[in-house]
């Protein structure tokens, strides 16, 4: 059964209430969020229409790219609009919307990147049998199995979050929903719901970092059978793997594996994980990958010669 409520809207505070640094943060996280829509997009535009890139390395990275651009937009809009009002009013119904897509999003990209590390660890490892092993049959269950996944995790999540009594005050000190704050309004023992919050968020990052770690340091190592132009290759491409992996499960961790408590950190920390790291993906995965860079020009040079001849 679920909690009755006295509070029908939350106010969030925001990142800052100084109307000076509220214009900073509209055009930096402006900037922000259009370069990750733009970045992201692209990637997913150059592997649906480029022959080159139909491995199953670019087919999770499609979805990768899709993952952020939601995950992205979970948050980022809302942050932008508040940051130009007076009064930041989110509703109870918004509030759990948002909670369960941060959650679905943010579970489906942690699913992904374990996926990404499974395909390089059979292409590296074991590479006679990699085409019949990551046939595309198997790897579009895969992504159906990520999304069950996530989808699980995001219901427990919003089931803790409606399961929560809230009798005021209403201030969230943040610039999104998310279990942690709302559990600082919490009319409640709050020691029971954290555990739970912990063992499974806080579980679903670490074991997720931990096994990601573990894998990656066994392709590592394997590589001390390959060639120096396929060290070189498989290097690239795993360390741009690792950036990522890092980036986005260094500040999950410290926001999802603690006691109920809260700093002053913790939304520059939600930040960097929920805009920072979804902008900053399209770059490492393209920057340090010819293949997905010469794509993108061929992509490109068709469009324009299409463009010209119409």
């Amino acid at each position: 059964m679920w909690q009755n409520i006295s509070i029908t809207e939350f106010i969030l505070l925001g990142l800052t209430q100084d109307p000076t640094k509220k214009k900073m943060v509209f055009v930096i996280f402006f900037i922000f969020y259009v370069g990750t829509m733009i970045g992201n997009l692209l990637i997913i535009v150059t592997i649906k229409f480029s022959r080159t890139l139909q491995s199953p390395m670019y087919y999770f990275l499609f979805y990768l790219s899709l993952a952020d651009s939601c995950f992205s937009t979970t948050t980022a809009p809302r942050l932008l609009v508040d940051s130009l009002s007076t009064k930041k009013v989110i509703t109870y119904n918004e509030c759990m919307t948002q909670v369960f897509a941060l959650h679905l999003f943010g579970g489906m990209e942690i699913f992904v990147l374990i996926l990404m590390a499974a395909d390089r660890y059979v292409a590296i490892c074991k590479p006679l049998h990699y085409p019949s092993i990551m046939r595309q049959q198997v790897c579009t269950i895969l992504i159906i199995l990520a999304w069950i996944g996530a989808f699980i995790h995001s219901i427990t999540q919003i089931i803790l979050a409606l399961r929560m009594p809230f009798c005021g005050p209403n201030l969230i000190d943040h610039y999104c929903c998310d279990l942690q704050p709302l559990l600082k309004l919490a009319c409640m023992d709050k020691y029971m719901i954290n555990l739970l919050m912990v063992s499974n968020s806080g579980a679903l990052c670490s074991s997720s970092f931990v096994i990601l770690m573990i894998s990656y340091i066994v392709i590592l190592h394997s590589l001390r059978n390959h060639s120096a132009e396929g060290r070189k290759k498989a290097l690239s491409t795993c360390t741009s793997h690792i950036i990522v992996v890092i980036l986005f499960f260094g500040p999950c961790i410290f926001i999802y594996t603690r006691p109920p408590t809260t700093f002053p950190i913790d939304k520059m920390v939600a930040v960097f994980y929920t805009i920072g790291t979804p902008f900053l993906n399209p770059f490492i995965y393209t920057l340090r990958n010819a293949e997905v860079k010469n794509a993108m020009r061929k992509l490109w040079h068709i469009t324009t010669t299409s463009e010209s001849k119409g």
